[in-house]
């Protein structure tokens, strides 16, 4: 798997990431969604630079123009529902994708802290042959990624496959690379320092989902 590292080198991601963690900014949700969503158009900007672009000619009203734009066949895939202002922020700049959304979630076994994870709700397009970028802000054991992921393949596959979070754990990355294909991409906006008892991301940011649409029962 080839990884990509994003926030290494500074720039205005690093100032989106300093505000989605901050617990005074996280109180304004509509500003976590809209840095959420900044922090997909900057990563959409930085795997584009990966993509494969195909030559064109462009009429203007004075002459020709010789440029370039995207050839990949494009399927944006998000987990629900933490990943939809990630997703928009990257269908901002890849405006032509198709769309899929599938519901993931840890389901605890008699309240405790064994889990698994259930895949339920999906609605992905045909990814057969195609690039599939798939969309989560956290990545903390990597088990849910690789569970949606397994649930894709069996509805075609992917030409080339990117997985896009915004903060990881070092155990998820590491898992990620021990389950999944050594041709995935894996873009992280930033990687934090581990996981706790709970397999939360620490310092991570808290609930994503929580933060962008409110507490859930």
């Amino acid at each position: 798997m080839q990884i990509h590292y994003i926030s290494e080198a500074n720039s205005v991601l690093n100032h989106f990431l300093g505000q989605i963690r901050n617990i005074h900014v996280q109180k304004d949700s509509m500003r976590f969604r809209r840095n959420i969503e900044r922090i997909g158009e900057i990563m959409a900007y930085e795997l584009s630079k990966d993509l494969v672009y195909k030559n064109v000619e462009i009429t203007t009203p004075l002459g020709i123009k010789k440029t370039t734009e995207i050839a990949n066949e494009l399927v944006l895939c998000s987990i629900l529902r933490a990943g939809l202002p990630l997703h928009l922020g990257f269908l901002n700049y890849f405006d032509a994708a198709e769309n899929g959304f599938v519901s993931a979630y840890r389901h605890h076994h008699n309240n405790g802290d064994d889990f698994t994870i259930k895949v339920e709700y999906q609605a992905v397009p045909n990814i057969e042959d195609k690039t599939l970028l798939l969309i989560d802000p956290m990545l903390a054991t990597g088990h849910s990624m690789v569970a949606v992921f397994n649930t894709l393949l069996e509805k075609g596959n992917p030409k080339e496959i990117h997985i896009a979070v915004v903060i990881a754990a070092p155990e998820g990355v590491a898992y990620l690379k021990d389950q999944l294909p050594d041709n995935c991409h894996l873009w992280v906006a930033t990687l934090d320092e581990k996981l706790n008892g709970k397999n939360y991301i620490v310092p991570g940011l808290g609930d994503a989902g929580d933060l962008a649409y409110g507490s859930k029962l």
